[in-house]
């Protein structure tokens, strides 16, 4: 039986660091390539050894590589992937995460080597030789990377130019979600997916046991806490990463400040949230229909109450709202402006979204009120901690929703915690009764395929069989349909058992069938019997030969109906046997002239 092989290299019971290695049909696919925001040595890029040995490039071993969408940890390791291990194959994404993608690439070096000085890392000229090598695809396009691999991208919300991608071989299929949002926000639609039926669906579950609450009430919630720490003269910092949350909240609290006529100065960093919403701009059609309907009269990026912000603000006195990069406080402006504001009451944090294990945004909302964020360096954190979700994943019930919508054969949890998965597993096992996968990184876990078997039918057979049925086929029915199946290589026919015959040059052997029907309240057999039989077929029978002979047997083409006596005994009067036989081929003609014997014949007694 054919088998589908997943190993991640990243992501595995862990969210980060995004690498998942499919073997479909003896293709190797990797899908996404991340790096991992806790980590700051070797373990924040996939162990990409596991797949060479040590020894060669990638190249010799993927066929091709998917990059889901343009956050870092789902193609953070790319150009190191491809220009320092070595890969030389094609890298697909869709357009605005090709566009995005070097951006936020160039920045995270910029961070690591240009300010914290590390070595052993990527190039500016790396990311270039490395985008070379993209192939962008369209929404629904089919590419076909060769003769065999197939590949196709649907919309999958989150941020902007996020897909799904769904990649065939034969009949076998895996459909890899990336992360995706299945209800619409401010700025984008919900994720979206036909009923491929894929053999696996590779899905995130980064919030797999969450069931949000009405995100009009979270909004409400956000927008007051905001406005009260302002009035009250304290400063807000909120932590976003510079596509998707970063655009969503600008817009609420832009909406926000024009209805309330607020004057305190809301802020974002500039340059990469400055760029990034000009890539909106770009590529407008991948937001949802209500920034589509207004882009003519107004862009909705375009912001008045936000103004870019500077590092010298920091210092400045007075209530404002700065929106700042990363969104986790593993560095940048958001750490930066968090050390100077954390010690003070009248301030406050507000997280919109996950913060991965290590990271300073994960340690607050655990609750840790001293932090240590160099060597010797602790900070009191005295500022108010807020944590409200506007992130752009799937909750449990947007996870459940996407799985019923696509009805796949298997089901695999990436991208989230172990004991969260282990919720989610059981919970699709129980309610949906599918196999569910959550493998570690670097676990391989091999799944067995059952493919459909699909055999072309002949014309002649098909005509044949409507002939025989005198009803017009409906498609959405199970039929049962007789004829000789003949295998030609990796081609399948059913045909008509005499074309087998004489295309096979085979010598044909007669089966003969024979029943009994019996037909109440008629004395014996009679001529008038007979003929009133004889007209009852012929008139549902109509494109067959129906004849009656010497004897007073009747013939439908091989099918022979002869009348005799009952041998019953009746009490009050004998009725009359019909014997039905028949020839294997013609089964099912000989099935259904019993049926209407049974059930459509009625004649006068004599």
């Amino acid at each position: 039986m054919p088998d589908i092989r997943v190993v991640p290299l990243g992501a595995g019971q862990d969210v980060g660091r995004s690498c998942i290695l499919v073997t479909l049909g003896g293709k190797n696919i990797m899908l996404d390539c991340g790096m991992h925001m806790g980590f700051h040595d070797e373990r924040r890029f996939p162990y990409f050894n596991y797949i060479t040995g040590g020894n060669g490039r990638l190249t010799e071993h993927i066929d091709c590589v998917i990059i889901s969408h343009f956050h870092l940890d789902h193609c953070g390791a790319l150009p190191y992937m491809s220009e320092m291990v070595g890969y030389d194959g094609p890298i697909y994404m869709t357009h605005p995460t090709k566009a995005i993608c070097p951006i936020l690439l160039e920045d995270y070096r910029k961070i690591t080597v240009d300010r914290k000085g590390e070595e052993n890392f990527f190039t500016s000229q790396m990311i270039k030789d490395c985008m070379k090598k993209v192939v962008p695809v369209n929404l629904h396009q089919t590419v076909h990377v060769d003769d065999e691999l197939q590949i196709k991208a649907y919309y999958a919300g989150h941020v902007l130019g996020a897909a799904m991608f769904y990649m065939k071989v034969g009949t076998e299929s895996v459909l890899y979600t990336g992360d995706y949002n299945m209800t619409p926000d401010r700025h984008l639609g919900a994720a979206w997916v036909d009923k491929c039926r894929p053999s696996l669906l590779i899905t995130e579950s980064t919030y797999a046991t969450t069931i949000r609450d009405s995100k009009r009430c979270r909004e409400r919630d956000f927008l007051k806490k905001v406005h009260e720490r302002v009035e009250n003269g304290g400063k807000v910092l909120i932590p976003v990463f510079a596509l998707g949350r970063a655009q969503e909240l600008c817009i609420l609290l832009e909406s926000y400040w024009e209805r309330m006529n607020l004057k305190v100065p809301i802020y974002f960093s500039t340059g990469l949230t400055n760029k990034a919403t000009e890539y909106y701009k770009l590529f407008i059609t991948w937001t949802n229909q209500k920034i589509k309907n207004t882009f003519v009269e107004r862009n909705m990026f375009d912001f008045k109450h936000i103004k870019g912000f500077n590092r010298s603000y920091i210092e400045n006195p007075g209530p404002m709202v700065v929106f700042a990069t990363p969104g986790m406080l593993h560095g940048g402006l958001s750490l930066e402006i968090f050390k100077k504001w954390c010690t003070n009451e009248k301030n406050m944090i507000i997280m919109p979204g996950y913060c991965v294990a290590g990271t300073v945004g994960n340690k607050i909302l655990s609750g840790m009120r001293k932090i240590e964020l160099k060597p010797g360096q602790i900070v009191e954190i005295k500022m108010q901690v807020q944590y409200m979700s506007f992130s752009a994943h799937a909750d449990a019930k947007g996870i459940m929703q996407l799985i019923r919508m696509c009805e796949p054969e298997n089901v695999m949890l990436v991208h989230g915690e172990a004991a969260k998965m282990e919720f989610l597993k059981s919970k699709i096992n129980k309610e949906l009764h599918l196999p569910c996968f959550k493998p570690a990184n670097g676990e391989t876990v091999v799944i067995t395929t059952n493919p459909p078997i699909s055999a072309v039918a002949s014309v002649k057979l098909l005509h044949k069989h409507r002939e025989v049925t005198g009803i017009t086929p409906n498609p959405k029915r199970i039929k049962t349909i007789h004829g000789t199946v003949i295998i030609k290589g990796n081609n399948m026919q059913l045909v008509d058992s005499n074309d087998a015959i004489d295309e096979l040059k085979l010598k044909k052997h007669e089966l003969r069938f024979t029943s009994t029907v019996h037909i109440p309240n008629i004395h014996r057999p009679t001529s008038v019997a007979m003929n009133q039989l004889h007209g009852h077929l012929k008139k549902n029978l109509r494109s067959h030969n129906i004849s009656i002979n010497s004897e007073e047997n009747i013939l439908i083409d091989s099918v022979l109906l002869k009348a005799q006596s009952s041998a019953e005994e009746k009490t009050d009067q004998e009725g009359m046997d019909v014997l039905v036989s028949w020839s294997m081929q013609d089964e099912e003609l000989g099935t259904y002239i019993m049926d209407l014997l049974r059930t459509g014949f009625q004649t006068r007694t004599t």
